[in-house]
């Protein structure tokens, strides 16, 4: 971690993207103060699962992933966060320790709000409080569903459910039927997200190259056939 001299939020382009988009200019300027920006290199932790939860995270350039760690040390991927996000606000809205560790999966410029400017904001600013509620429920929802989907479908269905996200994580919507994805994490991590060995996972991509519905270059995996895909994982586009 290497700690950065804070740059202004009335100028960063992720806060627009952010929860903290509505601040009124007075709030930014006073965020922009109390704020701390550190850089992240890649495998760095953001903070870690257990620990007191003192501040939540903006990412202002950068992606991260949340991960609980099994007593084995297993890792499972339970969430993936890019320039614009906040993370560890529902630990610092209820108190509670964290429950899940950040870690930058490339190197990440983040910001850390206290726990006690946040708190501050929210009882103050109705539009900002209301968008924390949105994110608690969608991720209430998302949970739900990756419940579902683990006991419910079948590793190829959660893996070809899995590219599409990492399509719109990494990429953005696009209706294009061939897209690239240059990602910057491992087989091994496209596995903990999945819920499955890496070995699971390598083989069925090959099967999809196979398949002409991948094409795999190292890091790059091109999706040439988005409707296949969407059949395989069970969704609607």
């Amino acid at each position: 971690m290497k700690k950065l001299q804070n740059p202004s939020c009335e100028t960063c382009a992720s806060r627009l993207e952010s929860v903290f988009c509505n601040l009124t200019d007075e709030e930014v300027a006073s965020l922009s103060i109390d704020k701390r920006c550190n850089l992240y290199a890649r495998g760095e932790k953001i903070f870690s699962e257990g620990n007191r939860s003192t501040s939540l995270y903006c990412i202002s350039k950068g992606r991260v992933k949340m991960s609980k760690f099994g007593s084995e040390g297993k890792e499972q991927i339970v969430h993936l966060a890019k320039s614009g996000d906040v993370i560890g606000y529902r630990s610092v809205i209820s108190g509670e320790p964290y429950s899940a560790s950040a870690i930058a999966i490339e190197d990440s410029r983040i910001c850390s709000i206290p726990r006690s400017v946040f708190h501050e904001l929210i009882h103050s600013n109705s539009k900002l409080s209301g968008a924390i509620m949105k994110l608690l429920t969608d991720e209430l929802r998302s949970a739900r569903v990756k419940i579902t989907n683990l006991a419910q479908k079948s590793v190829m269905e959660r893996l070809a459910e899995t590219l599409l996200m990492l399509k719109e994580f990494y990429q953005g919507r696009n209706d294009s039927d061939d897209i690239n994805i240059t990602i910057t994490i491992t087989r091994e991590e496209i596995a903990n997200i999945v819920g499955t060995a890496t070995e699971t996972v390598i083989r069925l991509l090959a099967d999809l190259r196979k398949e002409n519905i991948l094409g795999l270059n190292g890091k790059t995996i091109t999706i040439l056939d988005k409707d296949s895909l969407l059949k395989i994982a069970n969704v609607y586009d």
